[in-house]
């Protein structure tokens, strides 16, 4: 199936729920905008919906403000795996280079982890290749994504092309 992603940035708490929900194994139908809504308000209990609704307690929006957020655009049907970012950012995509030049075989994300992990992200700042601000950065974005897609998911699979 060929995915149309939307170009839109959802919180990473939602992209989380979208991602645990596309890869449980009971639910075999697409996971829609609808359905992760219903999925959260099944968790809160009513008495606190009716609080929330006379007092907003949080000062960020909620999974389900965003949801509604989203329903409102996109409409109930919409599909949810379509609002997950399916790409790296610019200076993992140059560690993933960096690791697919190393490599005999096409390299997964774990294996960019272990490379960042084994000092890839600071040899590149030291050529000046990266910021130096930003090995930090694209360890939790490793990270999240093998959270998300897996430890096996090919990373030439995430490469941003600009």
């Amino acid at each position: 199936m060929i995915r149309n992603p939307i170009d839109i940035a959802v919180s990473p708490e939602l992209a989380k729920l979208i991602a645990s929900r596309i890869n449980d194994p009971e639910i075999e139908e697409p996971v829609t905008l609808g359905m992760l809504r219903h999925f959260v308000e099944s968790l809160v209990p009513e008495e606190f919906e009716e609080t929330e609704n006379l007092h907003h307690v949080d000062d960020g929006d909620s999974l389900l403000d965003e949801l509604e957020t989203l329903i409102s655009e996109y409409g109930e049907e919409a599909n949810a795996a379509d609002f997950l970012e399916n790409e790296a950012s610019e200076a993992l995509s140059r560690i993933i280079e960096a690791v697919m030049d190393e490599m005999d075989s096409p390299p997964t994300l774990e294996d960019v982890r272990e490379s960042i992990a084994s000092g890839l992200a600071a040899k590149l700042i030291a050529e000046g290749a990266l910021e130096e601000d930003e090995d930090e950065t694209v360890l939790q974005e490793i990270e999240d994504m093998i959270d998300r897609f897996g430890n096996d998911a090919m990373a030439e699979d995430f490469l941003r092309y600009e």
